[in-house]
C-alpha cells in the first residue's frame, strides 16, 4: 500500500495471518486534507504573528510536499511571503536512532531555503507523528545546519503512541489508533491522490 516508507515510525509493523484481509478505512479524503492544510497554514501565521522570519522545512518524502503546499497557502494570505525562497527539505536519515537496524535507508537531499535558517522560525513539516523519533532526528539534523530562533512542528496526522517527549504545535487530524493499526498518507505528488487511510487488524482476528 502506498504511503509508507520502510522503517517509518508512523507505521506499526503488522503480521497478517494467511488468508485474512486487512481492514482499511479512509480517515481524510482529498477535500478534508485540503481543509486541514489551509487551517494549519492560518495557525502558523497566527502563531508567528505574520510571515516575517518564517521558514518551512519538510521531512522527505511527503513532508516536503506538505511543506510546499503550506507555503503556497501562506503566500495566498500574505502575498509578500516568498513560498519558494522560504521552503526547504530536511533529510534525517543519518540522525535516526534505528540506522543500525535499518542500514538500507537511502538518504534524500537536504535543501536549505534561500533565506537560510539562522534566527528564523523553522516549522518542521511531516505527514504523520507517531513515536517522535523522526522528529528527534530532524532536530539533530537541523542543529547541524544553523541556529533557528524557534522550531515548531506541523503534521497532517498525529496518531499518538509517543515514545519521546515531543508534541506537535499544528495538527491536521488527531487520530487515536492502536499499535496494531497502520496509518498511510497518500498525496497527489507521490500517490496520485490525497487521502489518509488507516489499516486495522485483519478480518477474523480477535483483538
Amino acid at each position: 500500500m502506498a504511503g509508507a516508507r520502510p522503517g517509518d515510525d508512523h507505521t506499526a509493523p503488522t503480521v497478517h495471518s494467511a488468508g485474512l484481509t486487512p481492514r482499511s478505512a479512509t480517515v481524510l479524503d482529498s477535500a478534508e486534507v485540503s481543509r486541514a492544510l489551509t487551517r494549519i497554514a492560518h495557525e502558523v501565521l497566527e502563531r508567528n504573528k505574520g510571515p516575517r522570519g518564517l521558514v518551512l522545512m519538510g521531512v522527505p518524502r511527503r513532508g516536503t510536499h506538505l511543506a510546499r503546499r503550506l507555503a503556497e497557502r501562506i503566500a495566498q494570505v500574505e502575498p509578500a511571503f516568498d513560498a519558494e525562497a522560504c521552503t526547504g527539505s530536511l533529510d534525517v536519515t543519518m540522525h535516526r536512532d534505528d540506522l543500525r537496524r535499518n542500514p538500507t535507508r537511502t538518504p534524500e537531499p537536504t535543501r536549505l531555503p534561500a533565506t537560510g535558517i539562522d534566527d528564523a522560525t523553522v516549522v518542521l513539516v511531516d505527514d504523520v507523528l507517531y513515536s517522535g523519533r523522526t522528529v528527534r532526528a530532524a532536530l539533530d539534523a537541523l542543529s547541524d545546519l544553523g541556529r533557528p530562533r524557534a522550531v515548531r512542528l506541523a503534521v497532517l496526522v498525529d496518531r499518538g503512541h509517543r515514545e519521546l517527549p515531543i508534541r506537535a504545535d499544528h495538527v491536521g487530524k488527531n487520530l487515536p489508533t492502536s499499535t496494531a493499526e497502520r496509518v498511510f498518507v497518500h498525496l497527489a505528488e507521490t500517490d496520485g491522490e490525497d487521502a489518509v487511510l488507516i489499516e486495522g487488524p485483519t478480518a477474523g482476528e480477535d483483538r
